[in-house]
């Protein structure tokens, strides 16, 4: 998401030690934290406190996700009335694993009624607390053991400001990050646990639906026409799209066969065409700088709505479609976003957070490529080391203002993006600029490509990044990025004594986000 920017917060936090290395997530089946589980099944088997919200703990979103299982797929099935403002129908299959022993089970779910829950095929009971719907299978479920959740419930897209489905000029489309996808459908929602997705939409005759992955195939009853989807790969609530509208979809090759499609308002195809086609240029751009592209299909929804913001959801990015359309804006900047959200595919979806405040592993890179994107095609008028030296000029104020790099103040209440602010974008970028300059080009290139190859399909956090980048230069790199990552103050640019930062008061950045 690149930076539009929002409010700040004002808790502070003091610097943490760095974590150890956490596990890769293709493990998934036993990575969960043992502590949280055991605690949650003595509380549960104690029958001692109401069910109430539970909540992974995350130091930025702490009611965010759920201990005690583990999703393995989700099955979305959302029958869509052809009006933006009406709740759809909606039933949400989660197939999962537990961890611990289970009576009771949370999901993340708000802005929807539910109808019914069943677990292992029986019906259960439930009840919703804040945030969460809390779930009482018939039986308890043991460590081990696969439980299946069907959830009948309503997805609602109205009061969407703070995430979940965005009303566009003919339809709808979605924007999760970075707590939103439990607005639209029931899961796990944070990017620890990611899983399969399948997406059964049903819609008007003359709406298209289009979600993340390849799609399955469709099929026309009456007036209706059900789509399905489903994603290769695994993928974060936070990234899941489903695009309602009078689109097109525009398909045409991509590097060794890519099947890149594109989701337009179909009345601007024909206008938004000659920005469709550099994306398979920007795709072969990329892999040269970090290995093939992690998916199976790629594309940009461009949709008719006011969002602030660029979103990077899983193999469809997110793009305000006046984007395209405002002539006053460089092509080349223009080009640059496209190339930030495409970066991302890579950095945040293939290789995704282990907790929120691994966020700056996603913007540092999508930054970084925006940037040196820019910097190519602009011709050098916007110049990488220029945009780092007046980041390390601003730096101070931002570490003041959001906190520093990797551990970012948390967001105010009521602005759940309120993470997204300037210095996970060019504050972060700006530590892998200090890197590049302590280890040298050739190292770092090969720290790019290997923490990709290392971490696809899985989640990572900023201690694998440090660990990582520590064995490919060959030396203790730890002291030098704790420095970089948490210290409130901006160390010195190896290379560059002449960098200083600005010695005023921290000023807020300017308003609004994206990613």
């Amino acid at each position: 998401m690149p930076f539009t920017s929002r409010r700040t917060a004002s808790t502070d936090r003091q610097a943490p030690d760095l974590p150890r290395p956490s596990v890769p997530r293709r493990l998934k089946a036993h990575h969960r934290a043992v502590p949280a589980v055991l605690a949650v099944g003595a509380l549960l088997a104690a029958g001692a406190p109401e069910p109430g919200p539970q909540g992974l703990g995350d130091r930025l979103y702490p009611h965010l996700g759920n201990p005690g299982y583990d999703v393995g797929a989700y099955d979305i099935a959302m029958k869509y009335s052809g009006r933006n403002d009406a709740p759809l129908d909606a039933v949400t299959t989660i197939t999962a694993r537990a961890t611990g022993h289970l009576d009771r089970v949370n999901l993340d779910f708000a802005r929807g009624s539910v109808r019914s829950v069943q677990v292992n095929g029986v019906p259960a009971r439930y009840a919703t607390h804040d945030e969460d719907l809390v779930v009482t299978p018939a039986h308890p479920v043991e460590p081990g053991r696969t439980m299946r959740i069907v959830v009948h419930h309503t997805s609602n897209p109205k009061g969407g400001k703070d995430g979940g489905w965005v009303r566009t000029g003919d339809g709808l489309a979605m924007a999760n990050q970075a707590d939103a996808a439990h607005r639209v459908f029931p899961g796990n929602d944070h990017p620890s646990d990611k899983a399969d997705f399948t997406f059964r939409i049903t819609a008007p005759r003359g709406i298209t639906a289009v979600a993340n992955g390849l799609p399955l195939g469709r099929s026309a009853r009456g007036p209706a026409t059900t789509w399905t989807y489903r994603s290769l790969h695994l993928m974060a609530t936070e990234l899941v799209q489903v695009s309602l509208g009078k689109s097109a979809v525009v398909r045409r090759p991509g590097p060794h066969g890519l099947p890149v499609r594109d989701v337009v308002p179909a009345a601007d195809r024909r206008k938004l065409e000659p920005w469709l086609a550099k994306t398979p240029g920007q795709i072969a751009w990329l892999e040269r700088q970090v290995g093939q592209y992690p998916f199976e299909t790629y594309g940009v929804l461009l949709a008719d709505a006011t969002t602030g913001f660029e979103l990077e959801t899983q193999t469809l990015s997110l793009f305000e479609k006046h984007l395209f359309t405002l002539d006053r804006i460089p092509s080349w900047y223009v080009e640059s976003l496209m190339v930030h959200e495409l970066a991302h595919q890579w950095f945040g979806d293939s290789v995704s957070p282990r907790t929120w405040s691994d966020l700056w592993l996603n913007e540092s890179h999508a930054t970084w490529y925006e940037a040196l994107y820019a910097d190519h095609a602009s011709k050098g008028k916007a110049s990488m080391k220029e945009r780092m030296k007046r980041a390390y000029q601003e730096s101070d104020g931002w570490r003041a203002d959001g906190g520093p790099p990797a551990a970012p103040k948390p967001p105010e209440k009521g602005q759940k993006i309120g993470i997204f602010r300037p210095v996970v974008y060019d504050g972060s970028a700006l530590v892998l600029y200090a890197l590049r300059e302590r280890i040298g080009a050739a190292d770092f290139d090969r720290l790019e490509r290997a923490w990709y190859e290392q971490h696809r399909d899985g989640v990572a956090s900023t201690a694998d990044f440090v660990a990582l980048a520590s064995r490919i230069h060959g030396q203790d790199l730890s002291g030098f990025l704790r420095a970089w990552l948490y210290d409130t103050r901006t160390p010195p640019m190896p290379g560059h004594p002449d960098w200083h930062v600005k010695k005023e008061q921290a000023k807020p950045g300017p308003k609004g986000h994206s990613s």
